[in-house]
């Protein structure tokens, strides 16, 4: 999904950031910084251009709320434009089903918070295991 008019965006944006850089005459640190504020621009922009109005305030709703599930979302959503899975905008409806199957995942692959696992040894028990010592 490489639109020209995103590509064109995100130069102008990448020259734009270059510039301010280069007029700081900042050194190793600088760039760096540079670089990660250019980065998060572009995903902003690409995010922008991804989803729908709704979707965005959703997202930027779930963001205020966990600010790692936002991430893992914008993650998948980024993902899915570059491999070109996604057709048009995502709406705010598509963007819950997208939650919901992200939900679903993390909750089979890692068991709950406070769940009480139970192991069960095979054998019986003996007096051994009980020494109290008297």
């Amino acid at each position: 999904m490489e639109d020209p008019e995103l590509a064109a965006i995100r130069a102008a944006r990448m020259s734009q950031l270059q510039q301010q850089n280069a007029g700081r005459g900042g050194g190793q640190g600088g760039e760096d910084e540079g670089k990660r504020v250019a980065e998060e621009q572009m995903r902003r922009d690409l995010l922008a251009t991804v989803l729908d109005h709704a979707a965005r305030e959703r997202l930027a709703r779930i963001a205020l709320v966990s600010p790692d599930r936002a991430r893992q979302i914008e993650a998948i959503l980024l993902r899915m434009a570059q491999s070109g899975q996604l057709r048009g905008r995502v709406s705010e409806d598509q963007l819950i089903e997208l939650l919901e199957q992200a939900d679903e995942a993390q909750s089979k692959s890692a068991p709950k918070k406070g769940a009480i696992v139970f192991q069960r040894r095979k054998g019986g028990l003996d007096d051994d295991d009980f020494d109290l010592g008297l």
